[in-house]
């Protein structure tokens, strides 16, 4: 058994109600997987929710893992956008540090966008809905 840590991706579509997604939560909830995210998510997501989309946003941020940003992850989330970037590659801050959390916690880092987490450090689960 591995548990999870979702990408911002991953929760829009489950907000928007997403079938596939859906079924995927369902999945993980008979399996008894444990479901986290980064405090960066969290924001992500209350930024970009819709009014209407608060209370079942809230409601399923408030039901999973949150996990803090700490040293470890802030440095290992730089030292990546620094190797990177030497490579002629751009990443994001908050999807390095959402990749240094899962590489910190070791788990699977859950997305639809698996190209900005190229790191070889970190199991990335590419959803396609």
């Amino acid at each position: 058994m591995y548990d999870n840590l979702l990408d911002s991706n991953i929760l829009i579509k489950l907000i928007r109600r997403e079938q596939r997604i859906e079924n995927l939560f369902l999945d993980w909830h008979v399996q008894k997987i444990d479901l986290f995210i980064s405090v960066v998510t969290r924001s992500e997501i209350i930024a970009g929710m819709q009014p209407h989309e608060e209370k079942r946003t809230l409601r399923l941020l408030n039901r999973l893992i949150s996990l803090p940003v700490d040293e470890n992850i802030a440095d290992q989330a730089g030292r990546w956008i620094y190797a990177y970037r030497h490579q002629g590659i751009q990443l994001s801050l908050a999807d390095t540090i959402i990749a240094a959390t899962a590489w910190a916690h070791d788990l699977t880092l859950v997305t639809t966008n698996a190209k900005h987490f190229p790191m070889k450090e970190v199991d990335v689960l590419a959803v396609n809905p």
